[in-house]
């Protein structure tokens, strides 16, 4: 029947857009049969062609170049937003406003102002029945979440100070031309893109930041050459001769302070022979542990059973992820030890998740939620911070 059926749209079929039309087209894969069917109505994007590839890869009925076309469609119920941070507010406002529910890609908005009345939107949509929730992908990396747990059963103890970083070499070469993400102030550029993520999965191990300070930004490459023509994602493109100056970070980094924990992080997307390097390590009262997503399917542990106690075997032991670790057991078709998984996967975690929320299954009989808009709200209100700090010479700036 019409009514059980639920019908799903993505906004934006660049690279995050198709990541997400996969995801949906995965969803009802994993966990255990999926209690309702799920139609994959419609991609749409300006660039027609591209809608078309990726609409004709997942197996989506339609293109549309007006994604205004999806607001009175009524095959559609669910709508990613995976488009450029300063289209969000317009899209979402008038997606819930037709009733839909919404995943929207981080970060919410490219101003605070924008984020807080699009968590005000959501509110008022939840109160109503809708499900609106911002993308923390990364908290559905099953390393990711088996640091958490190691660290919320006690098995490591209390975090006392850890280190993050997320290195990208998407911006290293000069000839990559001008886009949105190389405009904007500071703190919009490598912080907000590549370091909105390193600053949820930070808070994800060691609570809430209260306080940041020590920030620095760097443009590296002080000017882009304009395309010819449309771009996709972050890669290579036809450019003229006409450049543009680069007004935000390709480099940032910056200390936080946690309710116990302190931390190290930087942020760039300008580091030679790192295409995708978010790491994380947490030093915590009874052992450490690491998770890379360069290396996605292992964690290292160090406690004072295993490597603690005797300089022969002092260091961190490997740990190959399998079924006993969240998300792989019921994620992954062949749920085995060793069998390799990456960031598309936590798509597919985060879009299921989404849908069981969507067809009313109690939280206690679901993947964990997503993530709310006032969590990215939060998010954007760490970055905010932290471009205060740099703006004041590096001084300590409460997070409010």
């Amino acid at each position: 029947m019409r009514e059980q059926r639920i019908g799903v749209a993505v906004i934006g079929a660049g690279m995050a857009g198709a990541a997400h039309a996969a995801a949906w087209r995965a969803a009802t894969t994993v966990r255990s049969p999926f209690p309702r069917p799920v139609k994959l109505a419609a991609i749409a994007d300006l660039a027609e062609p591209l809608a078309r590839d990726v609409a004709g890869r997942y197996g989506y009925e339609r293109v549309e170049t007006d994604w205004r076309a999806l607001l009175e469609a009524e095959d559609v119920d669910v709508v990613s937003v995976v488009v450029a941070n300063r289209l969000h507010r317009e899209i979402v406002e008038a997606l819930v406003a037709a009733g839909k529910h919404v995943l929207c890609e981080k970060p919410l908005a490219d101003t605070l102002d924008d984020a807080r009345a699009m968590a005000e939107t959501a509110r008022r949509a939840e109160d109503a029945g809708q499900v609106v929730r911002i993308g923390f992908t990364f908290r559905r990396a099953p390393g990711l979440a088996a640091l958490r747990e190691l660290v919320t059963s006690g098995a490591l103890g209390e975090v006392v100070h850890l280190h993050g970083r997320y290195l990208a070499d998407y911006g290293c070469d000069p000839q990559i031309p001008m886009t949105w993400r190389y405009r904007g102030g500071p703190g919009s550029g490598a912080l907000a893109d590549v370091g909105s993520h390193l600053l949820y999965t930070a808070e994800f191990l060691a609570g809430p930041m209260r306080s940041v300070a020590g920030a620095q930004f760097r443009t590296v490459i002080p000017e882009r050459r304009l395309p010819v023509g449309s771009t996709v994602g972050r890669g290579k493109a036809e450019v003229s001769e006409e450049t543009e100056p680069v007004t935000n970070d390709d480099w940032a980094g910056f200390t936080a302070q946690f309710d116990v924990a302190a931390g190290t992080f930087e942020a760039s997307r300008v580091s030679p022979g790192h295409p995708n390097g978010l790491r994380l390590e947490i030093s915590c009262r009874d052992g450490a542990a690491v998770w890379d997503q360069e290396r996605p399917a292992e964690i290292q542990v160090h406690t004072r059973d295993i490597g603690g106690n005797r300089q022969a075997d002092n260091g961190f032991r490997t740990v190959t992820l399998g079924p006993g670790h969240p998300y792989v057991g019921e994620g992954f078709a062949m749920a085995a030890p060793g069998i390799g998984f990456g960031q598309n996967d936590g798509f597919v975690f985060q879009a299921r998740a989404f849908l069981e929320e969507v067809a009313g299954l109690a939280a206690e009989d679901s993947w964990p939620r997503n993530a709310s808009f006032e969590d990215g709200v939060h998010n954007m209100e760490l970055i905010e911070a932290i471009a205060a700090s740099a703006a004041a010479g590096g001084s300590e700036v409460r997070v409010p």
